[in-house]
């Protein structure tokens, strides 16, 4: 072999060693400063699959490892797969794109007539039917005892935030919507179409759509959230009623063959599921996102243009096209990120809450191929997140000083107990015992606790599960002869994940024997 090849090779094999030892001890280092015990990470590149790895433990306490193998909830990474199947549905000629919901669901109904008649399969994966952000999720967010059909009737109720089609607000209910026109219109099942019509062709075999497939002993991956400060594992939570938004469960080995596809457009070693044609219809932008840019090192992740496809957020990087998405759960976090034109590929999966992790491992894999190395993002997002956690508790803490810490409840404690209802979510029970209030939501099992006093006639919600991250204000209006009239809601932190929608509530009283709803 001549010297200059040889020299060529050894200097590709050495980057490489280097990259490798790079990322390495970047996902080292991203475990430690955000508090996340394990990870996995995947980089495929020109067809080919160079990084699959997991680093840390699936659990706290616990030494078994994160593998390639170790499965993951991956959260909204599962719009991706809803919009794929639709795609196939629509090259058998079983939909169209444009089609209206009401062909395939006669009975779905939104808040405004106008927008159920206008509302096509598109519009049910793009996030701009007028809703507000996470509207409904309370629905199914945290786990609930709601089946997917009744979740969709009963979003007659959800008032909308703006008109039809004029803004982007993401949403997950109109996905359980975009599944159900897959059963719809293929006869099976989303879970049973996915399954047996992209699982299983492409080798996912470990891949599921619900926690109930999973046995003991089996290498999954256990959420982690923090209560009080303290990081603790916590049970995954079931999400089987909004399965087509958030339900599928993978590794890294299975998730390679996802992503080769994509890449592959619709094709991955002989196997094709759609065509390039439905490839770059689910990538073709239809939602603008709003951007606003960032400062200092955390400019240059902000987009000039950002917006919604089918199923995927598609936005630029230095000047490059990415296609990616993230996913996010209770105690677990993920990201899946595409750049086409470098036929690139990088899967990461962690279970914590924090996507710092995931975008600085993310981030510095994107700079390797792009030439743009040097920045350190595990830093550079840290000082973000610090920066995000100080202003968020400093909105707390600004609200606290502003509390009349003398003022007392207008009227006597059990005079606030009762039932309460909201046109969409349902029943909630506020209750009274030794002199104390305690609510509790009907259909959401982990959003029980108690109510203290705030001020006058606001008080916050505790909940019993401290790693939801999520106290309340619950804000009483009375009626001019002292009873209740109605009963508001609104997360105490800025912080709050924006699927506990409290503030869409709109509580009523009902006979404390009325049938539960």
């Amino acid at each position: 072999m001549p010297v200059s090849r040889r020299l060529f090779l050894g200097l590709i094999l050495a980057a490489s060693a280097l990259a490798q030892e790079n990322l390495d001890a970047t996902v080292e280092r991203a475990l430690k400063e955000f508090a996340v015990p394990g990870m996995a990470v995947m980089v495929v590149k020109d067809g080919k699959v160079l990084h699959t790895k997991g680093y840390g433990v699936r659990k706290l306490g616990d030494p078994a490892p994160v593998t390639r193998k170790t499965m993951f909830g991956i959260a909204s990474n599962t719009k991706a797969f809803t919009a794929a199947a639709l795609a196939m549905l629509v090259e058998e000629g079983k939909l169209k794109w444009d089609d209206p919901v009401l062909q395939y669901l006669p009975w779905f109904q939104m808040y405004d007539p106008y927008v159920t008649r206008e509302l096509t399969v598109r519009d049910l994966l793009v996030h701009r039917s007028g809703l507000g952000l996470g509207a409904g999720d309370l629905m199914y967010f945290p786990p609930t005892d709601l089946g997917r059909d009744e979740i969709l009737r009963r979003m007659r109720y959800v008032k909308p935030a703006t008109s039809f089609r004029s803004r982007y607000a993401y949403d997950n209910a109109l996905y359980i919507a975009a599944g159900q026109v897959v059963a719809a219109a293929s006869g099976k099942n989303w879970d049973d179409f996915l399954k047996e019509r992209i699982f299983k062709p492409l080798g996912m075999n470990s891949t599921n759509t619900t926690i109930r497939d999973f046995k003991p002993g089996d290498d999954i991956a256990m959420p982690h959230a923090k209560a009080d400060g303290k990081l603790q594992s916590i049970e995954p939570g079931n999400c089987d009623n909004w399965g087509a938004a958030a339900a599928i469960n993978s590794n890294l080995e299975d998730l390679s063959r996802w992503v080769l596809l994509q890449l592959g457009r619709g094709t991955s070693n002989g196997t094709k599921l759609f065509s390039e044609a439905q490839s770059r219809e689910m990538w073709s932008p239809v939602t603008i996102m709003p951007t606003r840019p960032g400062n200092g090192p955390m400019a240059a992740v902000s987009p000039t243009f950002s917006t919604y496809a089918l199923g995927w957020n598609v936005s630029d990087y230095r000047g490059r096209k990415l296609v990616h998405h993230t996913g996010g759960l209770p105690g677990m976090v993920t990201r899946v990120t595409l750049a086409p034109d470098l036929n690139l590929g990088v899967v990461v999966l962690t279970n914590q809450e924090t996507g710092s992790a995931f975008n600085s491992v993310t981030y510095t894999v994107l700079d390797h191929y792009m030439g743009a190395s040097g920045t350190d993002w595990v830093a550079v997002m840290s000082a973000a997140q610090k920066k995000r956690e100080a202003e968020a508790e400093a909105t707390v803490t600004k609200a606290a000083s502003k509390r009349d810490t003398a003022s007392k409840s207008p009227l006597p404690v059990a005079s606030y107990a009762g039932r309460y209802r909201d046109a969409w979510y349902g029943d909630v029970l506020i209750e009274e015992k030794d002199g104390k209030l305690g609510i509790r939501f009907s259909h959401s099992p982990d959003l029980a606790g108690t109510l203290e006093h705030w001020q006058q006639d606001t008080f916050v919600a505790r909940w019993h599960k401290r790693t939801l991250l999520a106290d309340a204000y619950v804000t009483f209006s009375l009626k001019p002869d002292g009873s209740v009239d109605e009963v508001k809601m609104s997360a105490v932190s800025p912080a709050t994940d924006f699927s506990f929608d409290f503030h869409d509530l709109l509580l009523k009283p009902v006979a404390k024997d009325a049938k539960p709803y």
